[in-house]
């Protein structure tokens, strides 16, 4: 594969693209190709790197179906010179296909069972369209009837003209530009259809429907309510195939007419729309999945309350809140259940032991659970006047967490509730180590996730949970099994291995103990070392995003400014005295200088937002509560290529639609809004039998 062909689709620097093709192919991951390999790629980011493997697995796959199609046609000796050059001339894997298409094996067809009556010479002689007589004597098989005949050589002349390689590159860019989406209800079930009525009769451009509605409707169609078709006007189609086949007039002329007609209406249509469904729903996926894998890293990348003593609950109402109180780092000091909600006794007990409880553990923070009683629990809670700070935090996932296999080997002897109320604590302390628990489908941030390919889906938010767990860092001995094993060149075998040595040996004191895990060779140390961070041990540099591979260069530095390389770290003077170009060489640059010289003016700096406390309104609880015009502070929950959804405290999350979003124009709202956003929104209307809720940012 030409890399000048990578380098020509991507627009991207072919030095650039060169080097993380090697990289790669040595094994390097995307985070450590963009963070510690800057000068070989000249720069380029995560995405520009994906994108880059990406193409290629992509082109990889497009040689090999080319070197396989020609193979085939030599064996069975069917390949001509000029089908050759054509099948090494194409360009993308469906021109490959067409080219292919008349030569593939099929199951017996109409046009085959014409052909083994010896009627190709026939349909060949009509194709051609001479103007002399034709001489059916000779061309039709003796025993065959004159129409019987002409209707066998109709189907092969068909199957020819379905089979054209340029005919079908024009239909399908006709089906691009024209194909018309028609959507009808099911008669018989209008009634199980309520719920897709907004699509019972749809008439619009294929290529411009929205991502959201073309998977409603397909999910629809699946469902068996509504019949689908995407096609181009029948005489615009009939008219472009006729003016590569048709030819003058006579009866051989007449003949091919109708084959024409029978090959769009019973070959070519229904392929071509099959196809055009599929790109369309490819699409569809593709911007779905780009929605939930963007929401995704808002929601991992949340700000982190941090090291501090809370308290979490777990609201109930029927059973009591689940209450743990946990420690700097998410270790479980204490756990009870007390009533919030229940009778002037329960609450008084429950009253008196909270005060005791945040008392005796110092607590700072109060994490209370956005579920069912979760804000009669943050009422009750603010009637004590605690000096605590009460904070709402999202649940969702929670009760899944709470029955992993992960819930049960982290908490063994806690019933599920209880490890709910754990979870909801220390997502408020450090989200995405907690996040990172649970399959990311499961966090619902995501638009139709269930109805867009599996295997892509997985695949981007994988890779986003890699990038946030890798710009972040992690601590060496805290990070549980799940989050190590999203660091890079780690996975859960090695993860596994580090979880083992740390319980055999106590806590890692510095990077290089990494080596002595088993199987933890040289090239995984490489890609994982700079990820990982070591903070309270013996090498000073270990709790930076610094990689191991340079400290031999700050030791240089340190030497020629007369200090120790830590010194740098908390001495702004000593770094301002370094000069970056005297320390260029191999792989070491400008670029490498600047980011080592960063990091160490702040090690281990956390790129997510600063924490800030986010409260509800307190007299809104329900969405009985809500009227038209109330001005309310809001959490986004959700963006959708339609709009998002805002949580305003009522369990019930309310839909700022698109249109009221911004007062200019804008066709993507999470060009404007993120996941875990907070802002004022106005409730425009209140459907309580459906509980829908209206919100807008601009009224």
């Amino acid at each position: 594969m030409p890399l000048s062909r990578l380098v020509s689709l991507l627009a991207l620097p072919e030095k650039g693209v060169k080097a993380v093709l090697k990289l790669l192919d040595e094994g390097a991951t995307i985070p450590f190709i963009a963070r510690y390999r800057k000068e070989a790629t000249g720069g380029l980011d995560e995405v520009q790197i994906a994108a880059i493997r990406d193409l290629q697995e992509t082109l990889l796959a497009f040689d090999k179906r080319q070197t396989a199609i020609v193979e085939a046609l030599r064996e069975r000796n069917q390949l001509s010179p000029e089908l050759e050059r054509a099948l090494n001339s194409a360009r993308n894997l469906q021109e490959l296909e067409d080219l292919y298409l008349p030569f593939r094996p099929k199951k017996r067809t109409r046009a085959g069972a014409a052909r083994e009556l010896g009627l190709e010479p026939l349909a060949l002689a009509l194709l051609r369209q001479a103007q002399t007589p034709l001489d059916f004597p000779r061309l039709v098989p003796a025993g065959l009837e004159r129409e019987a005949a002409l209707e066998g050589a109709r189907d092969i002349i068909a199957e020819i003209i379905s089979e054209d390689a340029a005919l079908r590159k024009q239909l399908r860019q006709l089906f691009e530009r024209q194909a018309q989406l028609e959507v009808k209800v099911v008669k018989s079930k209008i009634e199980e259809a309520q719920k897709y009525r907004d699509y019972f009769e749809v008439s619009e451009p294929l290529s411009r429907v929205k991502s959201h509605r073309f998977l409603a409707i397909q999910r629809s169609e699946e469902e068996g309510f509504l019949r689908v078709q995407a096609r181009p006007a029948d005489e615009v189609a009939l008219e472009l195939i006729d003016r590569a086949f048709l030819r003058g007039r006579g009866v051989a002329s007449d003949q091919v007419a109708l084959a024409i007609s029978d090959a769009w209406k019973r070959l070519l249509l229904p392929s071509l729309e099959k196809e055009a469904l599929s790109a369309a729903k490819d699409k569809a996926d593709a911007a779905a999945i780009a929605v939930f894998a963007s929401n995704l890293r808002e929601m991992l990348l949340s700000p982190a309350l941090g090291a501090k003593n809370l308290l979490a609950i777990d609201p109930g109402q029927r059973t009591g809140a689940k209450v743990a109180v946990l420690g700097p780092n998410g270790q479980v000091l204490h756990t009870t259940t007390l009533y919030t909600i229940g009778s002037q006794t329960q609450q008084d007990a429950a009253a008196a032991a909270f005060r005791q409880l945040c008392s005796r553990y110092q607590v700072e923070f109060i994490a209370v659970g956005n579920g069912t009683g979760g804000r009669e629990t943050e009422a009750f809670l603010r009637s004590l006047a605690l000096s605590a700070k009460i904070i709402s935090v999202d649940e969702r996932g929670a009760s899944i967490y709470s029955a992993s296999e992960c819930a049960r080997r982290e908490f063994p002897d806690f019933d599920l509730t209880l490890r709910g109320a754990i979870s909801i604590g220390r997502r408020l302390q450090d989200p995405l180590a907690e996040w990172v628990k649970l399959d990311p489908k499961s966090i619902g941030v995501g638009q139709y996730q269930h109805d867009v390919d599996q295997k892509a889906l997985k695949k981007s938010l994988d890779e986003q949970v890699i990038s946030c767990v890798n710009s972040v860092g992690v601590d060496l001995n805290q990070a549980s099994l799940e989050l190590l094993t999203y660091v890079s060149g780690i996975g859960e075998k090695l993860a596994q291995g580090i979880i083992e040595y740390r319980q055999s040996n106590g806590p890692f004191r510095n990077r290089q103990q990494l080596l002595q895990v088993p199987r933890l060779g040289a090239k995984a140390f490489e890609q994982a070392a700079g990820f990982l961070r070591v903070v309270d041990g013996d090498q000073p540099l270990d709790r930076s995003a610094l990689h191991p591979e340079h400290y031999g260069l700050i030791g240089r530095m340190a030497r020629d400014q007369a200090c120790r390389p830590e010194d740098f770290l908390s001495q702004p003077d000593l770094r301002r005295r370094i000069e970056p170009q005297r320390y260029f060489g191999e792989g070491v640059g400008a670029v490498t200088l600047d980011d080592i010289l960063r990091e160490l003016a702040q090690p281990g700096r956390d790129p997510r937002p600063a924490f800030s406390i986010f409260a509800f309104d307190d007299s809104v609880h329900s969405i009985n509560d809500l009227r038209p015009g109330l001005k309310l502070p809001g959490r986004v929950s959700n963006v959708t290529a339609f709009g998002a959804f805002v949580d305003i405290g009522v369990h019930q999350d309310g839909l700022v639609h698109i249109s009221k979003i911004s007062r200019s124009y804008i066709s993507d709202p999470s060009s404007v809004l993120k996941v875990g956003q907070e802002l004022m929104v106005t409730v425009l209307e209140v459907d309580l039998p459906r509980r829908r809720i209206a919100l807008s940012l601009v009224d």
